[in-house]
């Protein structure tokens, strides 16, 4: 069993590339949301169980998302539904470089507004985003009450920074996250960040000396990943061939991939190989949830490509 805490949103995304947000241009839409959704999501279609700490309006947004989630399996009982205020969102655009730019509503909504449950559930990982404890400082605050619980029930914390720009503010929850960290899926620039060190080396060997980091799990978008452990272990591969659509989400479906492989018993290289097909799926497909992401295709695609 597999649980995280954040937001629920819907995504509104620019139909065309080159459409900045302060302009007028056409978008398309919502489509469900929000980095831990598309990660819990990604454990329930694979098969795991899996549950979410949330919150969303009761409008028609909240319902957009829910339905998805719930008819993919995931549990929703810890979800609140909040009369007084909107589903969150995030409207979105690319561009031809690759890059993106986001405008985030949820501080102010019910994605940010769910608390610490008196008693959680039994969970074998309790994963974190980044992006959720930056979203609003009192939220941070009830992820990290919620991480302690869970782990003093026996579950394992996992934490992608997924550090956003637009949402960065207050960091200093980061350490006490690190603190309790056994699985650690960062990019390279944050792996850097929140170590303070100058190369890889040095920061992976600083999660394992002065952290209770077990594996580094470093992503690095089109370029593939490394993943290091703890005992000394050590693999690198690329990414499976695919026409990128839409990039969001892609580092979510690997962090969900992953920690399925782990619980499944694989190895360091066969959960890397599941969580890089389902990001190949995520991208494959315009909207950040929509990639057709289950065991069948998984296992499909790495198969197809024994030489990645």
């Amino acid at each position: 069993m597999i649980w995280t805490m954040g937001e629920i949103i819907v995504e509104i995304m620019r139909e065309h590339e080159d459409a900045p947000l302060d302009r007028a241009d056409v978008f398309v839409g919502p489509f469900p949301s929000g980095a831990p959704a598309i990660f819990i999501d990604t454990v329930a279609r694979l098969g795991h169980g899996a549950g979410i700490i949330s919150g969303v309006g009761v409008d028609d947004f909240g319902k957009c998302v829910t339905e998805r989630l719930g008819g993919d399996g995931v549990d929703l009982s810890l979800v609140l539904r909040d009369p007084t205020c909107s589903t969150g969102c995030a409207f979105v655009t690319y561009f031809a470089d690759g890059s993106r730019k986001f405008i985030f509503h949820i501080g102010n909504t019910p994605a940010a507004k769910a608390v610490c449950p008196d008693a959680v559930p039994k969970a074998d990982f309790f994963h974190i985003m980044g992006c959720s404890v930056m979203s609003r400082a009192e939220f941070g605050r009830e992820i990290v009450k919620a991480a302690k619980k869970f782990r003093e029930g026996g579950a394992r914390i996992s934490f992608d920074p997924n550090i956003r720009p637009e949402l960065l503010g207050d960091s200093s929850l980061v350490d006490e996250i690190m603190a309790m960290t056994s699985v650690f899926m960062p990019g390279v620039s944050e792996l850097l960040l929140i170590t303070g060190k100058e190369t890889v080396e040095d920061a992976v060997g600083y999660c394992f000396s002065e952290l209770p980091c077990e594996i580094v799990a470093l992503k690095n978008g089109s370029k593939g990943c490394r993943i290091f452990s703890k005992d000394g272990e050590y693999f690198e591969m690329g990414v499976y061939p695919m026409k990128p659509v839409d990039a969001t989400g892609a580092g979510d479906s690997f962090d969900a991939a992953f920690l399925c492989g782990l619980l499944e018993g694989l190895s360091i290289p066969d959960a890397t190989r599941k969580a890089s097909a389902a990001a190949t799926l995520n991208i494959g497909a315009f909207g950040p949830m929509e990639g057709k992401i289950n065991p069948e295709n998984v296992r499909k695609i790495i198969e197809a490509n024994p030489g990645v």
